[in-house]
């Protein structure tokens, strides 16, 4: 039936990027794996109600890494109380407190999948007094418990700066712990709003004061308008890690640039390139070992 009037939204109109105002180069364009492992992980998400950030963030690389085995899990439900200016992950208050079993779901896909290296990481849940902390702790405790001899790598958010939270996943033992500071200071207000690069930065020095044998990474993109030399303080890591940012939806924060691979070779040691990402996750476990 038609209507012989049109609503109009009262909501503002977002601009879209032109066409060509940053066409994408060759070297951005992935070859999309849909064969049977990533047809079985996907079972297996489902099945499991689990949530990656392979699918939230709309990682580019899902393809190849899923049919590799290799997934991200994404804990503490699929809504982030931050909205920062580069991710695809939808931001909003969260309906309840996090899923107490959702570590032992966690657990149960690692040993399904056969995984000897499982990462993890989560939405922000500043909704919570301890940010999420004691889901991360049980998660890496169940998949220990469950898979021996399985390790176990974290990309925890900064908790607001609550070090008791942090303490907590550190108990766990994770066999990394990894936060990103995503950006240099100059570009935090538009790209992470919520965070502080200082507090990222006190977050890592603790985490290595407090267990010098913990390994600890942090991850950086590039293209956003950062300078050459603008993101070389360090702070306690040990792994920097590096990739190239692309909009990941309409609303994203807009990049300045595209760093090829080879640009990105030619800012760090050209094992640390792991291409075009979103996150620092991907093929964390081989690079692990191309580290020991």
């Amino acid at each position: 039936m038609a209507f012989p009037f049109n609503i109009i939204s009262n909501a503002p109109v977002l601009p879209r990027p032109s066409p060509g105002a940053h066409p994408r180069p060759d070297w951005l364009r992935v070859k999309f794996f849909g064969g049977e492992r990533y047809q079985d992980l996907k079972r297996i998400m489902r099945t499991l109600d689990l949530h990656t950030v392979c699918e939230s963030a709309r990682c580019p690389n899902m393809g190849e890494c899923w049919e590799h085995g290799t997934a991200t899990f994404m804990i503490l439900g699929d809504i982030c109380t931050r909205a920062c200016g580069f991710c695809a992950v939808p931001s909003g208050k969260p309906v309840g407190p996090p899923d107490e079993e959702e570590p032992f779901r966690v657990a149960e896909a690692v040993e399904r999948l056969g995984l000897r290296y499982a990462v993890v990481t989560s939405v922000n849940r500043d909704d919570q007094p301890d940010g999420g902390a004691h889901i991360f702790a049980r998660t890496i405790e169940e998949i220990r418990r469950r898979v021996p001899g399985c390790k176990v790598e974290v990309l925890i958010p900064d908790f607001r700066g609550d070090w008791n939270a942090l303490d907590a996943v550190l108990a766990a033992r994770p066999d990394i712990l990894n936060h990103n500071t995503e950006t240099v200071p100059r570009l935090y207000r538009q790209v992470r709003k919520g965070a502080v690069y200082e507090r990222s930065l006190e977050l890592l020095r603790r985490s290595k004061e407090a267990h010098p044998e913990v390994p600890t990474k942090t991850g950086l993109m590039l293209g956003l308008g950062e300078e050459r030399d603008a993101g070389s303080r360090r702070a306690g890591y040990e792994h920097p890690d590096t990739g190239t940012v692309f909009a990941a939806h309409s609303r994203a924060f807009a990049y300045r640039s595209l760093r090829s691979p080879r640009r990105v070779r030619g800012i760090q040691n050209p094992r640390r390139d792991h291409g075009v990402q979103t996150r620092g996750s991907r093929s964390a476990g081989a690079l692990l070992i191309s580290r020991v």
